[in-house]
């Protein structure tokens, strides 16, 4: 199975903020993201307990070498990713479901983070779940690959499998 598959840091995309968010009614291709409401934002500001996290260049080059060592020990064929300051999208074929991935990148990035000592051992860095889209056909994956390597503004933490 080939996956598209995104994740927020934790805090920058809260329901109804600027920035733009999806919920489960709003998780469908071509559908609208939620509409901004800033008192829907303000309620779910009020229930962090940590400041929004961002990840600099160091910290981008850290979950990218997490996500494609975690590839690598699973057998799983990484297609694409795009590291970003407040998100994270991969391009990826695994024989397991995509929230299994999704969980495995998060934590692979979040000891790598952690043994280098940038953080506060308690910080949290990735919002509660993400984005799993299933990529049916040959066209959609490569779609999905040209979304994440060239649509998401000027490049940041990014890789594009040579294998294509």
């Amino acid at each position: 199975m080939t996956y598209l598959i995104t994740f927020a840091c934790y805090g920058c995309h809260l329901h109804g903020s600027e920035s733009g968010s999806v919920d489960r009614a709003h998780n469908v291709r071509g559908t609208p993201l939620l509409e901004t409401n800033p008192a829907r934002a303000a309620a779910d500001g009020k229930h962090m307990d940590q400041a929004p996290y961002n990840l600099d260049q160091i910290r981008r080059a850290a979950v990218l070498e997490a996500i494609q060592e975690v590839c690598g020990q699973r057998g799983w064929s990484l297609l694409a990713a795009h590291v970003r300051s407040n998100h994270v999208h991969t391009v990826v074929q695994a024989q397991v479901p995509p929230e299994r991935v999704m969980n495995d990148f998060k934590a692979y990035a979040s000891r790598r983070l952690n043994r280098m000592r940038l953080d506060e051992t308690d910080r949290k860095r990735w919002a509660r779940h993400g984005s799993t889209r299933f990529l049916w056909k040959a066209e959609h994956v490569l779609a999905a690959i040209q979304y994440v390597v060239h649509e998401q503004g000027d490049a940041m933490s990014v890789f594009e499998s040579p294998v294509l």
